[in-house]
């Protein structure tokens, strides 16, 4: 490199004798050699830019292919998920449905039940009200039966005298003696 660089510096120190040199002069010189640079560049830069291009367009190209399949199995999956949400929500439907019928068919076995429950104890009610009357008639008879045998063991134990007494117990006598009789 050094070498280059002493051979420029001794080009530009030469003495011009209407041979070749160099131009120092720099805004004489500054399209031409911008235009030198420029084509250097392009001619030989052209292959490395344009295997660059090509390589960002390849990496370019398969991410787009690379995300197009993802879309294409995302999109996939959204439907696979529809799929199953339509299919949950029918279930859940289906569920809500059973239920509903369910919670009806217990409601009205409870209100069967409790009618069927309230029938037997009001006939139960009766029953004991029907018991408890008897009850209540059976001891009001027996109270009427105990008083009017009192009443008649009263009126008897008044009427009756020792004489009267005799009497019937003496008639009583004879009626056994005569079915006595008639049995033998």
């Amino acid at each position: 490199m050094k070498n280059v660089t002493d051979s420029c510096v001794f080009f530009v120190h030469w003495p011009s004798a209407g041979g070749f040199g160099f131009n120092t002069d720099i805004l004489a010189t500054n399209l031409i050699n911008l235009s030198v640079v420029f084509g250097v560049l392009i001619f030989f830069g052209k292959g490395v830019l344009s295997d660059l291009l090509d390589n960002r367009k390849q990496r370019i190209l398969n991410t787009i292919r690379n995300s197009e399949e993802l879309r294409g199995k995302a999109i996939e999956q959204l439907e696979k998920a529809r799929a199953r949400l339509k299919k949950v929500e029918m279930e859940a439907d289906q569920f809500r449905v059973n239920g509903y019928s369910e919670i009806e068919r217990e409601k009205m076995n409870l209100i069967n039940s409790t009618y069927k429950t309230l029938e037997q104890l009001e006939n139960y009610k009766n029953e004991t009200i029907n018991f408890e009357q008897q009850k209540a008639i059976n001891e009001v008879r027996q109270r009427v039966f105990q008083q009017a045998l009192q009443g008649a063991l009263g009126t008897l134990n008044s009427c009756l005298n020792k004489e009267l007494h005799l009497r019937t117990i003496n008639a009583n006598i004879g009626v056994f003696g005569l079915v006595d009789e008639i049995t033998n």
